[in-house]
């Protein structure tokens, strides 16, 4: 499979985002372990692009190092000061870039 997915982009979970938040004020060191441990949004969207990330290659695992990896933008969606539109557009794009490249595609000639 060549042509890249298209993941659907979810609304903003507005309940998600304010129960992490809650967690960030009143114990940020245990807001920070879960928003760095991106299980949180890591379930939510697995759930909705997995049948387009699975058949090229990403399980869950993959799509979680994603998502950690994007953290700063998550932790400033949760604290209000990034939109969701934003996070979850930059989230999917950069999902979709690191996706195993498929065996089809040719792989760089390096020159010996």
């Amino acid at each position: 499979m060549t042509d890249s997915p298209k993941l659907h982009l979810p609304k903003e979970p507005f309940e998600l985002r304010l129960f992490t938040r809650r967690l960030m004020e009143e114990s940020p060191e245990d807001g920070q372990m879960v928003v760095g441990d991106g299980r949180f949004l890591a379930e939510l969207l697995w759930r909705q692009w997995w049948p387009e990330l699975h058949p090229r290659g990403m399980d869950y695992e993959r799509l979680l190092e994603v998502i950690r990896s994007y953290r700063s933008e998550v932790r400033l969606w949760v604290m209000g000061e990034r939109p969701w539109d934003q996070v979850i557009a930059g989230l999917a794009g950069r999902t979709v870039r690191r996706l195993p490249r498929a065996e089809t595609e040719p792989a760089s000639e390096c020159a010996a």
